[in-house]
């Protein structure tokens, strides 16, 4: 086959973070006397550049609360990833198809809406290190839906829109993939529903790690 590049978002696709998104966003909101959002709103702008995802739960700040908010998001964050023993888990199945596409002779990058700091910590929990060719994070330009970090991840490895497929768990995902010309694959266990990720353009989705790693291997003799 053509070497294929199969691009993964992080949070809600390969790390079941929606415990540790809802509990820092609890705290970003409680340290400024806030009412956090309810999950049902705040999981809608998971995946967003995070200023504009907390513009987003609270537009009523002004630019100085706007700031603070992020401030404190960041700080909440960090002092839960210091806990002892503290741990993002993998969704059953994540580690195996990783490895699995690897072994096969893929390209893996990852798209994600978290700080580089955020890549970092993950890429550490989850030994991650020699597994992804290439990371775009937030601070590398426009956030999703643009299509920037999908491009600069094809750029860098060199790899054409025919033969990369963004894989994801939000319709930000899915338009960012719609936006760069390239597979939207979708999943369904993360933050947004199956529909609304459809909804957001992908060309399949998937409900389990096993239907995701038969998506990829249809897309792979393409």
């Amino acid at each position: 086959m053509s070497r294929k590049l199969a691009v993964f978002d992080v949070d809600g696709t390969l790390v079941d973070s929606r415990q540790a998104i809802s509990d820092t966003m609890d705290g970003a909101f409680a340290r400024m006397g806030l009412t956090p959002p309810p999950y049902e709103v705040s999981r809608q702008v998971v995946g967003l550049n995070l200023a504009e995802a907390l513009d987003q739960l609270a537009p009523g700040l002004d630019q100085a609360g706007r700031e603070q908010l992020v401030v404190n998001y960041r700080a909440v964050f960090q002092e839960m990833h210091a806990r002892p023993g503290f741990v993002e888990p993998l969704y059953d199945g994540a580690a195996e198809l990783l490895t699995r596409l690897r072994r096969e002779g893929w390209l893996i990058a990852m798209a994600t809406g978290k700080s580089r700091r955020g890549v970092e910590s993950v890429m550490r929990m989850h030994g991650w290190a020699d597994l992804f060719d290439s990371t775009h994070c937030a601070e590398d330009g426009p956030g999703k839906p643009d299509p920037a970090m999908l491009v600069a991840a094809m750029d860098v490895l060199r790899v054409e829109r025919g033969h990369t497929v963004m894989i994801g768990d939000t319709a930000h995902d899915m338009r960012m993939a719609v936006a760069a010309g390239v597979h939207a694959q979708g999943v369904s266990w993360g933050f947004h529903t199956a529909r609304e990720v459809a909804d957001g353009g992908a060309h399949d989705v998937s409900h389990t790690f096993a239907e995701l790693g038969a998506a990829l291997d249809r897309f792979a003799v393409e």
